[in-house]
This record gives C-alpha cells, structure tokens and sequence, in this order.
C-alpha cells in the first residue's frame, strides 16, 4: 500500500512538472504571438491587426517603405560624413578627417573616394609630430591603414587613378616599397600621361630597384613633354646623377 501510495505520488509531481513547462511554452508562444500583433498592427492603415491577405500585403508594403526610407537616410548620412571629412582635409585637420572618414565607410562602403581620401589622411597622420611623439609604431600603424585604404580605393574602382598615384608616393617615399609601387605608377600614367610629378616618382622608385635604364627613360620624357623649366633642369640634373654613379 504503501508503494502505492509513493507512485501515485511520484506520478502526481511528474504530471505538474509537465503542465507547468507546458505552461511556460504556451506562455511565451502567446507573448511571441501578440508582440508580432502589435508590430503588424502598427503597421497597419487601420491600426488593427490585418485579418486577410491583402490587409498583410498592405503591412509588408508599408514596411518595406520603412526599409528603403531608411536605407535613403543611412546613404546621406554617409555623403554628410564624407563632406564634413574633405572640409576637415581643407583645413589640416587630418586627425578629425579620420575619424569622419571611418563614419563615411560604415554608411558607403564602397565608396571608392572615400576610401582614397581616408588613405591620403591616413598617410599625413603618419607623418606629424602627433606620431613622431608616440613613436615609430604608431606612424607605421597609420602608413598600413594609408596602405590598405588605397589597396581598397583601387579594389572597388580600378579606373580611379588617385589613389594608384597615392599608393606609389607611400611605397616609395615612405615604406620602402619601390617594387611595389612600379606598376601602379605605371597604370597610373597610362591614363594621366602628362603628370611630370608621377614621371619623378616613377623615376625614383626605378632607381631604387637599380632599373636605371628605365629610370634614365622617365627621366628623358620629362626633358622633351615637361613646360616648367625648372623641372626640365632637376630631370636633367637627375639624370646625370645617375650616369655618373654609372660609368664615373
């Protein structure tokens, strides 16, 4: 009798446990239930929950306006970061521009100009006394950002010439990385042939990986297509340099 008694019992507690956990889900599918209610209700033309078909396509219409309103918005608060990041630029507020700039990449992200402009900031950051005072790894943390915001310009937009010009002044004039920079000067001129400013770097960059030949060519071309006279002299200049470092 006794054993009876424990399993009616034993029974009795295993019959409530399984109410009170089917309770609980019951419980909370209502909840889940009339919170979506009340989305779709807000929703709805008539703020009351939609009870046919079209009554729910008029609610998924509406939020879907809802989605591209905001997806307007989230692209002007990109182009409104990107004009505040070029006037900071125009005033030497590199430091400020950053930061203005890495709002304008969270809303455009494949905006190639802003990725350019954020690599020319980058660069200059790199190089001011800011930098200088926090030690060698920080502007170096800076040049890689440069780097990699060029990389990225040129990545989302390969005619967009800027930023190959860019890369070439950074790899050759602040990483070290002459090679590298070769064929982006190259490209780069290909589609501005006349910038006597790239010819320079490129000629710099091909004495730096000892291509003096070809260094010796740019060289040559600044001297018959350049009009300034006193970039004519410094090629002519250049160019001795080199020849006397070759046969003395």
């Amino acid at each position: 009798m006794k054993i009876k008694k424990e399993f009616f019992l034993g029974l009795m507690v295993l019959v409530i446990v399984v109410l009170l956990i089917g309770g609980i889900y019951t419980f909370r599918k209502i909840r889940i239930r009339d919170s979506l209610i009340a989305q779709i209700k807000e929703l709805s033309p008539r703020d009351i929950p939609p009870r046919t078909i079209e009554d729910l396509r008029e609610a998924i219409r509406l939020y879907e306006e809802l989605i591209e309103q905001h997806v307007r918005d989230a692209a002007q608060t990109g182009v409104y970061w990107k004009l505040l990041a070029t006037r900071l630029q125009e005033r030497g507020l590199h430091h400020e521009a950053l930061n203005a700039l890495e709002r304008a990449v969270y809303y455009i992200p494949e905006d190639a100009y802003v990725h350019y402009q954020r690599g020319i900031s980058a660069g200059i950051v790199a190089k001011s006394s800011f930098s200088a005072a926090e030690g060698n790894a920080d502007a170096q943390e800076y040049f890689a950002l440069s780097e990699k915001s060029y990389l990225r310009a040129i990545e989302l937009d390969e005619g967009y010439s800027r930023p190959r010009y860019g890369i070439g002044i950074l790899y050759v004039f602040e990483m070290n990385k002459p090679r590298e920079a070769i064929p982006h000067l190259l490209r780069y001129l290909e589609i501005s042939r006349n910038d006597v400013d790239a010819m320079f770097v490129l000629a710099r960059a091909y004495y730096m990986v000892n291509n003096y030949q070809d260094a010796l060519d740019i060289y040559d071309r600044i001297i018959t297509t350049s009009r300034d006279a006193a970039k004519r002299i410094e090629a002519e200049n250049n160019r001795q340099t080199i020849l006397d470092s070759l046969y003395g």
